[in-house]
């Protein structure tokens, strides 16, 4: 029978310390799902930066052309958009892959001793790469509409340090919600929808009621692409609250995700 590349890599990382093992493992895994994404594709790598530059031009065609949302507070209004839509989606692709990678790795798990939380953990950082091809495109329309990047830019490791653990935190609640309960796997793209419309990704804020603004102060994704907005559209250091509520909103999602996960995982192997 032939042998994966991972299985391959599980062999050979057999005697490494355990940590050095899951860390192996989880480098391997990102590779391959990079490989099968762009496997066969005349793209390849170039569509992870097409895909944001189209969908920013359809949404702003619609949005500012057609339904005629803009404020005089957005210094360019198809900036604004990507850089709402590339977020949210680093969000969506990591929690909807994340959320089918134990079930998806239940044949692997059944063979090879693996650390289990290495499976939602890669899809969160395979999310990340594909969010770094698409900052190239968010590059290229700065120096379209010509707000250029300024110093704040190198503030993005710490943005991706906030949004990392909660990506994380959250694949990892919905990996093992959806071990038990198959239907989180359905219900999920419904919420996800939702969420898309509950948070101005697309139309400005200022056009919401005061009711729903204080309601977005407890919306972890309203936080997260105002912080990005702040670096690269005006180009400030965010606030010490945007950090705090940031940091909050990570390390809370990450601390729920990281507990639900160690509490259910033994028996994962049941419902695999």
């Amino acid at each position: 029978m032939a042998t994966t590349d991972l299985d391959k890599g599980s062999s050979d990382s057999a005697w490494y310390p355990e940590r050095k093992k899951s860390l192996y493992i989880l480098k391997q895994l990102v590779t391959r799902d990079f490989k099968l994404k762009y496997r066969r594709s005349f793209l390849g790598v170039a569509w992870s930066v097409l895909n944001p530059l189209l969908m920013m031009m359809v949404m702003a065609a619609v949005f500012s052309t057609m339904m005629k949302f803009s404020a005089d507070s957005i210094p360019s209004y198809p900036l604004y958009i990507i850089l709402g839509n590339v977020s949210f989606t680093l969000m969506s692709d990591a929690t909807s892959q994340g959320m089918g990678s134990i079930i998806g790795a239940a044949s692997l798990l059944k063979k090879v001793r693996i650390k289990r939380w290495v499976f939602p953990v890669e899809k969160v950082l395979f999310a990340i790469v594909n969010f770094a091809f698409s900052l190239i495109a968010v590059l290229l329309v700065m120096f379209v509409v010509g707000v250029y990047p300024t110093w704040t830019a190198l503030l993005l490791p710490l943005f991706l340090l906030y949004f990392g653990m909660f990506c994380v935190g959250l694949s990892m609640l919905l990996s093992a919600l959806s071990v038990f309960f198959r239907d989180v796997m359905h219900l999920w793209s419904v919420v996800l929808t939702a969420w898309t419309y509950a948070t101005p990704l697309f139309y400005p804020s200022e056009i919401l009621p005061v009711w729903m603004m204080r309601l977005e102060n407890f919306n972890p994704m309203y936080h997260f692409v105002n912080y990005i907005r702040v670096l690269l559209l005006y180009r400030q250091v965010p606030s010490l609250l945007l950090n705090v509520a940031c940091a909050a909103c990570g390390l809370i999602m990450l601390a729920i995700g990281v507990l639900v996960f160690k509490k259910t995982e033994r028996r994962f192997i049941l419902y695999i």
